[in-house]
């Protein structure tokens, strides 16, 4: 006997709920006379598609092995949001003699009736998925019409009550990177001077030279916002993609308050297209026998 436990969020309170279901069903599995205790496989992941629970994939993967012979979870919706994705996985897993039982609706997979109920079901589940989704869309999007952003980390920058309001210590680096480029220096040369001074990053996680050029592209740091630049594709892959026009585009002019002045960003836009069209070679503080000797033909 073995359990299945998913939560679709990162946040202390949801982390919370899945640590409760792994203990719940560790102690159901073993008080149960008749039931040999497997394990309880638990994921925190952001979709119910199988590609992205780990722990899913080991559990079938015990199944076809023959380790399991039941599997107990919560519903329908911790098993999987898609319908497409419930069904393969529950008639893979009859076919292999094993049941999986769903608390919430009582439905045993392997009973008679089972798949009709489970097909009806999971797609009411599926339905509310996709409501659920549509409903966050647009409250994002409703606040984009009102210039108010998401609010993601930035570098230079804290959220307070809604509001980007700077870190001196994190302005500085980013007033840095700025006068770096604009000094000649590259993407790949600034990062490693950044590595070298040991800066941190804002997340603490390694400096990448897409990340130098994000900074150097973002208009946040001259007190504007332009909001959607991405959007999630759908609710079962979650998928985040750049918006080239798909949605509408809102941009809100002087914020909040600024880090780098409108002329200089102006200045480092130029010179980021400059380059990319390969009519100036970087003057590079940092050079190496091979700078600027080949010129990408895009």
């Amino acid at each position: 006997m073995a359990a299945y436990a998913r939560v679709s969020s990162g946040k202390d309170a949801m982390l919370h709920s899945l640590s409760a279901q792994v203990s719940y069903y560790s102690e159901l599995i073993q008080k149960t006379p008749g039931w040999e205790y497997v394990g309880v496989y638990a994921d925190e992941a952001l979709t119910g598609t199988k590609e992205n629970r780990p722990e899913f994939k080991r559990m079938l993967e015990d199944c076809k092995a023959g380790k399991i012979d039941m599997i107990v979870t919560k519903a329908i919706s911790r098993f999987a949001r898609n319908t497409v994705t419930t069904l393969e996985v529950v008639r893979e897993l009859k076919g292999l003699g094993i049941d999986v039982y769903f608390e919430k609706e009582k439905i045993h997979s392997i009973s008679g009736d089972g798949e009709l109920m489970l097909s009806i079901l999971s797609s009411f589940a599926q339905e509310e998925s996709l409501s659920v989704s549509e409903n966050c869309k647009w409250r994002i999007r409703d606040k984009f019409k009102q210039g108010i952003p998401t609010s993601h980390p930035i570098l230079g920058y804290e959220y307070v009550d809604s509001q980007l309001k700077i870190i001196p210590e994190e302005a500085k680096v980013v007033q840095m990177i700025f006068r770096f480029y604009l000094d000649g220096m590259g993407t790949n040369a600034i990062m490693k001077h950044l590595i070298k001074l040991k800066i941190p990053t804002k997340l603490g996680g390694n400096w990448h030279e897409s990340s130098i050029m994000k900074i150097l592209k973002n208009e946040k740091y001259v007190g504007d916002l332009l909001l959607q630049k991405k959007y999630v594709k759908d609710h079962l892959t979650k998928k985040s993609c750049v918006n080239y026009g798909e949605l509408p585009q809102y941009y809100v002019e002087n914020n909040h308050e600024a880090i780098i002045d409108k002329e200089t960003f102006e200045k480092v836009q130029q010179e980021i297209k400059t380059r990319t069209n390969g009519l100036k070679k970087p003057k590079l503080k940092l050079t190496y026998p091979f700078t600027g000797k080949i010129t990408c033909g895009q």
